[in-house]
């Protein structure tokens, strides 16, 4: 799985970092402390730290050096560990960096995204149902995400500023990429009756906490939804004729 790949790596970065750190005091300390291996008595571990950093950091003053054999090579052997450590650390974040602003770019969702989606709720295709529930939950604030196989969709709502995502909502390899088992609500919108309920069968399989919400186009595609076990089916059609139904009333 990524996630933890991808944690772990930034914890053993640190963890080696502050290592070499360590390395380069404790050492700089014990082998500068009146032995004759510097040019100068190190007689403090802030000292032997100034020396370990300013070596790491390639500045070189000049006003620490070692003089020694056993200096030189404890020098050598900072600077390969150190260097080797700190550009492992710099691929790793420009890389993740890189990554998450091609994924931005491309409509996908980023890593860093994925890992922060918690008790959302996700809102698939774009119909007219979503399409409305898109602003409102935007206007509120409230935590939500939308996906869709059109990018042309995608790249509009980005671009107002929605975090709208372009995935095939048919197939569970895509959308498992959505933390969906997290969600607190999914509303199913498509045009194609047909597609929602491929998608309930997918959604339905990766999150068995979240209320699904499906959007039928007409009574025959409820029907089919009811029959399929969903519960919460919604049919704007029916709506807006109880609606107007009880107005005329």
């Amino acid at each position: 799985m990524h996630r933890p790949r991808f944690n772990m790596a930034y914890v053993f970065y640190a963890a080696a970092i502050l290592g070499v750190l360590l390395f380069g005091t404790l050492g700089t300390y014990i082998l500068g402390k009146g032995t004759g291996n510097f040019n100068i008595e190190i007689n403090s571990p802030l000292k032997a730290l100034y020396f370990t950093i300013v070596t790491l950091s390639t500045v070189g003053y000049g006003d620490i050096y070692p003089v020694s054999t056993a200096g030189i090579i404890f020098v050598i052997a900072l600077i390969i560990s150190g260097l080797s450590i700190f550009l492992g650390a710099v691929t790793l974040v420009s890389g993740d960096f890189l990554n998450s602003r091609i994924e931005k770019m491309s409509g996908t969702i980023s890593s860093i995204e994925r890992r922060l989606l918690r008790g959302h709720i996700v809102l698939i295709g774009y119909d007219m149902t979503n399409a409305y529930l898109a602003e409102k939950l935007m206007k509120e604030g409230k935590k939500f995400i939308l996906i869709s196989s059109d990018k042309v969709v995608v790249d509009k709502l980005r671009a107002e500023g929605i975090q709208a995502y372009v995935a095939d909502v048919t197939l569970k390899s895509d959308m498992q990429r959505f933390a969906l088992d997290k969600a607190k609500y999914i509303v199913i919108d498509m045009r194609d009756s047909s597609k929602t309920v491929y998608v309930f069968l997918v959604v339905k399989k990766l999150s068995e906490k979240a209320k699904i919400f499906a959007v039928a186009s007409n009574s025959e595609a409820e029907s089919h939804l009811g029959d399929l076990g969903v519960e919460d089916i919604i049919n704007p059609a029916k709506i807006a004729a109880a609606a107007l139904d009880a107005k005329v009333k």
